[in-house]
């Protein structure tokens, strides 16, 4: 599930868990960056809004170094135990924010990226489009902002419209959807998606 930040993709995830336990499957869901200790840790100084110093290579390197881990301890022994696994980001966001946003370069990202992902990629990603500035607004009304978050506007646009080219790169994976729309309108096509993607397997 990807999106830029207050598009909802907390809500959506917790629905398609239920869905998928109703059809029989056990579900773990992760969040990027975190999802183990190690991961955990490794967010915690990714998002401190006291390291506002910190070099786009740098945050790069983390991201991919907290992925790495959440796939060698739990997503890969997840898949290769036939459970399904519902991810909070993916390597996408760090196309985005860092290729894009910061302007690293996807293809660099990519490379870096390909190390802590190895075999292991979406077979759909579940895209919530939303405006910059819907989002930012959505998110100083839950919390306290980390230092991705307090990101000016115009990095937030940045990312909303790299999550768009991202799609139109690969729009047989990135299934894009209007953030904006009813919670339940939402839920229904990632639904109608899924169902459609697990009776072809």
């Amino acid at each position: 599930m990807e999106g830029p930040d207050g598009s909802g993709k907390s809500t959506q995830i917790a629905l398609l868990k239920e869905y998928l336990e109703t059809e029989g499957y056990d579900v773990i869901i992760t969040r990027e960056p975190g999802g183990t200790v190690i991961s955990e840790a490794i967010r915690e100084v990714i998002l401190n809004k006291d390291f506002t110093e910190m070099s786009p290579v740098t945050e790069m390197l983390l991201y991919a170094s907290a992925r790495a881990q959440l796939i060698a301890e739990l997503v890969g022994p997840a898949l290769e135990e036939g459970k399904a696994v519902i991810s909070d980001r993916f390597v996408d966001s760090s196309l985005v924010y860092q290729g894009m946003a910061r302007g690293l370069g996807v293809e660099m990202v990519y490379e870096v990226n390909k190390q802590a992902i190895g075999k292991y990629m979406p077979d759909v990603t579940f895209l919530l489009d939303l405006p910059a500035e819907v989002g930012i607004s959505r998110k100083k009304d839950q919390k306290e902002l980390d230092r991705m978050e307090l990101e000016s506007l115009e990095f937030h646009k940045k990312v909303a419209q790299g999550y768009r080219d991202m799609a139109a790169r690969f729009p047989e994976r990135i299934k894009t959807i209007d953030a904006t729309l009813p919670i339940e309108e939402i839920c229904g096509i990632i639904k109608g998606d899924v169902r459609d993607i697990l009776s072809a397997m």
